[in-house]
């Protein structure tokens, strides 16, 4: 689990030359002149990821376990471009082999300037993406310039006049689905209206899904590291579940009702395979015998495909207590899977901030003081909290989709509810990119407030978030056994008053019982343990704020959430009727919670902006956050808590679906103001990162220039010599068949 907040930066309006497309079934029908949508503009900020001091701070040792552990992950994370959508892979392998030959100092003949930025930022986001859909957002991300002019810097490259065979063929099969905007290429999603992903074969949809959810839980299987592909004969349907993993397997035919199901082994083998290679020489390096265990359960899982062997793994990573390199790798975030439950790859290597990782520190030593303090009874809360781990990291490699701000995993609930956890807050990701260059929406006086505390608000927010949000709250379960962890003749339901009637049997997980809404909901959850809990002066003395600046501190936490409730209608797509990110469709039903409060607390007004053109003003009455805010959130709060806890789906989709909706049956009529908000969208900013690399028996830093040009040349370093290119392809061209 992982806190991401949007980043905003200026934004002008982009080329027109992009061919105009209308987006049918949409009430709206926006055109294509309004490309941002799906570009991303040439200004867009890229900020580098500093960790030189931390770095050069490592023992020579230390140095060579990072450097093992990065490339681990940068290998590893390529299975992400097979992750994303079916052209993803082509895509990246056109772009580096391009760019391998290219100078990206210099515009090519034949292009204009802001031509080649475009080519460079569609570059860049690819990269950053892993593929063509936007990691925050999901929807879809194309060029900004015309079709015809990106081929001609592709026939112009060295690389083509190099090997005009291949570079053309790469380009003929991605050149359409990079352009393409149907209805359903628009977005990620699952099935013909839904949208476009590789987690599922193109012929299936949600009642395959669930039908594939029922098969697993019933063979007690984790779905965390699989793909379904359907197939059909004769009238009959097959379903292949294929778990990532070296070892190849085909797997015995099963009968399933009316259907058929075979669970075989060895996706990405190739992928795993070079990323194992490299865990084996971590181990090498390890500090303790928690690091050598914790990789060598690693190396099992990605071997045999084993999800247990990865939970023991966690187990490891847990116990390791206070490591200078800090690290986490495996099928992780569940949020692109449109049905919730499947991960995608992910891994990150970071050192510790001592400073901040001290106020961390402080919040985790007084937990115990804290939790009760939450709007639940005590017996919905753990019987044990396990303190964790809860450091300040900058980051020197992070391979995935994105870059959040701070996570909690491991994410089994087994482990979590009876073991512990751990927290990080990404620092460096912080400092660079949580910056506001523009701050739309509110006054004058409440930008100057939110530039000067935003920083230190949200690491307050990510503390409490982390901590005490996903780390707070227990599931009732019955065990294997037939025992439960509650006493169910004496605990009652906050709600009605009965006895709990409602748990998690031995095989359910919370992903599995909330599934498709798992995700926003628990990212609500945790936002508004953070908002609720920020008044309590104990807590912002952890953080060394006092009297007025605390005040302040609060205020910008909470003017900071009714914003980004403002600013989530971005990610709400009306042609679906469906929520593309987690945390903004969190931060939304937050913004009801509080405007159905009323007494004035927040007003969302539509006015005229400087520049003549529609805008909005957000006002939150700082005199009633504790009196009206905070009592409207804790209730909600409540409610979020005990459905979750007592595996009631039913009464958590009800309750969370009634404050996501968008629509226009009342003031202030939040699907129209969405237009006002796409108008002056700002796009989300884009990290370089830096690479190590292996001279002799010492380890060196290398560090790039922050911008487009920087982020390119930091992937040619990454992946020099095409490594792994022949890999990536023939995994691409071996799934093409399942996504026609």
């Amino acid at each position: 689990m992982r806190l991401v907040y949007k980043y905003w930066s200026s934004i002008r309006l982009l080329s027109k030359q992009i061919k105009q497309v209308t987006f049918h079934g949409s009430r709206f029908s926006r055109k294509m002149s309004d490309t941002s949508l799906f570009v991303i503009p040439n200004d867009t900020d890229v900020c580098f990821l500093n960790c030189k001091e931390a770095f050069e701070a490592l023992t020579p040792k230390e140095k060579c376990y990072a450097y093992h552990l990065s490339k681990a992950i940068w290998n590893g994370s390529l299975i992400v471009l097979l992750q994303t959508s079916p052209e993803s892979p082509g895509i990246y392998l056109l772009l580096r082999k391009v760019f391998a030959k290219q100078t990206v100092e210099k515009c090519p003949d034949g292009l204009t300037h802001e031509e080649w930025k475009a080519i460079l930022v569609y570059a860049s986001a690819v990269y950053s993406n892993s593929g063509n859909y936007k990691s925050f957002g999901d929807s879809k991300i194309i060029p900004n310039l015309p079709q015809d002019k990106f081929e001609l810097f592709i026939k112009m490259s060295q690389a083509y006049k190099g090997d005009a065979k291949n570079i053309q063929g790469l380009w003929d099969t991605v050149k359409t689905r990079m352009y393409s905007l149907t209805k359903r290429q628009q977005q990620l999603g699952l099935g013909e209206a839904n949208g476009i992903t590789t987690y599922f074969s193109h012929n299936c949809d949600m009642k395959d899904a669930e039908i594939c959810q029922e098969f697993m839980k019933e063979k007690n299987l984790s779905a965390y590291n699989t793909r379904l592909f359907k197939t059909k004969c004769n009238g009959k349907v097959a379903y292949e579940i294929r778990q990532a993993s070296v070892d190849m397997a085909k797997g015995e035919e099963e009968k399933y009702g009316d259907v058929t199901f075979r669970v075989t082994r060895g996706d990405y083998s190739p992928l795993l395979r070079a990323c194992i290679q490299s865990l084996e020489q971590a181990k090498e390096c390890a500090a303790n015998e928690n690091q050598m265990s914790m990789l060598g359960e690693y190396i099992n899982s990605f071997k045999t495909g084993s999800i247990p062997a990865h939970k023991e793994g966690s187990r490891y990573w847990i116990k390791d207590h206070g490591p200078i390199i800090e690290s986490y790798i495996g099928f992780i975030e569940s949020y692109r899977d449109p049905f919730g439950v499947r991960g995608e790859f992910e891994g990150f290597v970071a050192m510790v901030n001592k400073e901040m990782s001290a106020k961390f520190n402080k919040l985790v030593e007084r937990s115990e003081e804290f939790l009760p303090l939450l709007p639940w009874p005590k017996e919905y809360e753990k019987d044990t909290f396990h303190r964790p781990d809860f450091t300040s990291l900058d980051v020197l490699t992070f391979g995935g989709s994105g870059i959040p701000a701070g996570i909690n995993i491991p994410n089994y609930d087994d482990i979590r509810q009876e073991e512990g956890f751990k927290n990080v807050s990404l620092g460096n990701v912080l400092a660079s990119g949580y910056k506001d260059t523009k701050v739309t929406f509110v006054s004058d006086t409440d930008v100057e407030l939110l530039k000067k505390w935003k920083i230190p608000s949200f690491e307050v927010q990510v503390g409490l978030h982390e901590l005490l949000g996903h780390g707070s709250g227990k599931l009732f379960m019955k065990n294997a056994d037939g025992t439960f962890n509650f006493d169910k003749t004496k605990v009652k339901h906050t709600e009605t008053g009965d006895n709990v009637s409602s748990w998690y049997e031995a095989n359910e997980t919370w992903d599995s019982q909330f599934s498709v809404i798992s995700a926003p909901y628990e990212e609500c959850r945790a936002e508004c343990v953070g908002i609720y809990l920020c008044f309590d002066p104990e807590i912002l003395k952890v953080f060394g704020y006092e009297g007025e600046t605390a005040k302040d501190i609060v205020y910008v936490n909470w003017l900071n959430m009714v914003r980004a409730g403002v600013l989530a209608l971005e990610f709400y797509s009306p042609e679906s009727n469906k929520w593309r990110q987690a945390h903004m469709q969190g931060r939304y039903v937050i913004l009801q919670i509080l405007l159905e409060a009323g007494e004035g607390l927040v007003k969302v007004e539509r006015t005229e902006g400087s520049d003549g053109k529609p805008d909005l003003l957000i006002s939150l009455d700082r005199t009633k956050l504790e009196s009206v805010g905070k009592p409207a959130i804790g209730k909600f709060l409540r409610k979020l808590q005990v459905y979750k806890a007592t595996a009631d789906f039913d009464n958590g989709k009800k309750m969370f679906g009634h404050y996501s909706a968008v629509n226009d049956d009342s003031e202030p009529r939040f699907l129209s103001m969405r237009e006002i908000v796409l108008s002056r969208k700002q796009p989300r900013k884009m990290f370089v990162q830096c690479n190590t690399v292996l001279k002799g028996n010492s380890v060196e830093l290398i560090e790039y220039e922050a911008s487009p040009e920087g982020l390119i040349k930091s992937w040619n370093d990454r992946f020099q010599n095409g490594e792994n290119d022949d890999v990536v392809e023939a995994l691409w061209k071996d799934d093409a068949k399942y996504f026609d």
